[in-house]
């Protein structure tokens, strides 16, 4: 079980930046998303998309943030525009899976950087 992320960096504020994660043997995927954990702060969610594609974003993200998935990939791609500092955090790719009909696994991926700062 695997997930690798990656598309992390340093952008100027104004800038846009593209994460993608890619799940490996991993089996009844359900939701796929992304969260963050700013300095100092607490792990967030950012957003999430269901295996049919209902989304869900943090207030702070609608209408910057985007996210969409590849179901044949295993794929969930975040792309982010209008970058501001407090954007500034590590993002973790995240998924859950259907276990058996009662119990759901999450899995997290490694977490990639993202600064934004002049």
């Amino acid at each position: 079980v695997q997930l690798q992320a990656s598309g992390g960096g340093l952008v100027q504020p104004g800038g846009s930046l593209r994460l993608s994660c890619a799940a490996w043997n991993i089996r009844n995927i359900n939701d796929m998303g992304w969260y963050r954990q700013p300095p100092g702060k607490q792990r967030e969610l950012v957003a999430m998309i269901s295996s049919g594609g209902n989304t869900n974003y943090a207030d702070s993200v609608k209408g910057r943030f985007t996210i969409s998935r590849d179901n044949t990939k295993n794929t969930v791609d975040l792309q982010m525009s209008s970058l501001k500092p407090e954007d500034t955090a590590v993002y973790y790719c995240n998924v859950k899976a259907r276990y058996t009909a009662v119990v759901m696994n999450t899995y997290w991926g490694q977490g990639t950087l993202v600064t934004v700062s002049s």
